[in-house]
């Protein structure tokens, strides 16, 4: 059983930085990306206020759940953002990548007993994390300013609209509508669960950054422009442009 990281709700962006190890020491200097730092301070500093409160429960959860449970929401959950990673891998033209993704839907969801367990994995299909603000990339729009968003984070102005879009396509949203406590209760384990993952990313971010802010900012940004070129050098940007 594999434990898979998710990409989306506030704090996750800038843990799928530290994780990738693409943090790095950020700079001091001011950054011609982001025009409304102030707005985004703030924006931070309410993160930080709601994360008050949602840090404690995402602790008791992680202490509390036994491991294979955990493992089995966050399957459950990964499974479903498959289906929108293989949308956008099909719309990016990375068909191979694409007709993976949606082989690993098809046998986590029956195998894997609705997608508690990664089977595809352990088949040899490949997990992906592909979004629309990636999608929009590879096609050629710019990121556009810097925002630090109340809930859901750091994001581009390219990276907010592909988030909307993403949300709206977002299964948990689509499956449960017709059931409005259950999909509310889904989206808010989601939350926890999703924040529970990245609790050990914490003290890194504390310890590397002598500005906090920027050390988010900066390295959100590196790691959106590396997944857009799948890690690629600038020379290998996708569409002949680097971001």
């Amino acid at each position: 059983m594999k434990i898979q990281i998710r990409k989306h709700l506030f704090p996750v962006a800038f843990a799928a930085v530290i994780l990738s190890g693409l943090g790095g020491c950020a700079t001091t200097e001011s950054n011609p990306n982001d025009p409304f730092e102030s707005f985004n301070r703030a924006m931070l500093a309410v993160n930080d206020g709601i994360d008050v409160v949602v840090k404690p429960v995402a602790k008791g959860y992680d202490a509390a759940a036994p491991l294979p449970v955990k493992a089995g929401i966050g399957n459950f959950f990964g499974n479903l953002w498959d289906v929108l990673t293989a949308v956008n891998n099909l719309l990016q033209g990375k068909g191979s990548q694409g007709f993976s993704d949606i082989g690993r839907v098809l046998i986590n969801s029956t195998i894997g007993i609705g997608g508690v367990f990664d089977v595809a994995s352990e088949m040899g299909l490949e997990k992906h994390m592909e979004d629309f603000g990636q999608t929009l990339g590879v096609w050629g729009v710019d990121e556009g300013p810097f925002f630090m968003w109340p809930l859901i984070g750091p994001r581009t102005t390219r990276d907010t609209f592909g988030w909307a879009v993403d949300s709206y396509m977002d299964p948990v949203w689509h499956i449960y509508n017709d059931n409005i406590a259950l999909r509310n209760s889904m989206v808010g384990v989601r939350y926890i669960d999703l924040r529970a993952t990245l609790l050990q990313t914490d003290k890194v971010v504390e310890q590397a950054a002598i500005d906090r802010y920027i050390f988010i900012r900066d390295a959100y940004l590196q790691n959106r422009r590396s997944e857009i070129r799948d890690g690629a050098g600038d020379v290998d940007c996708k569409m002949s442009r680097c971001y």
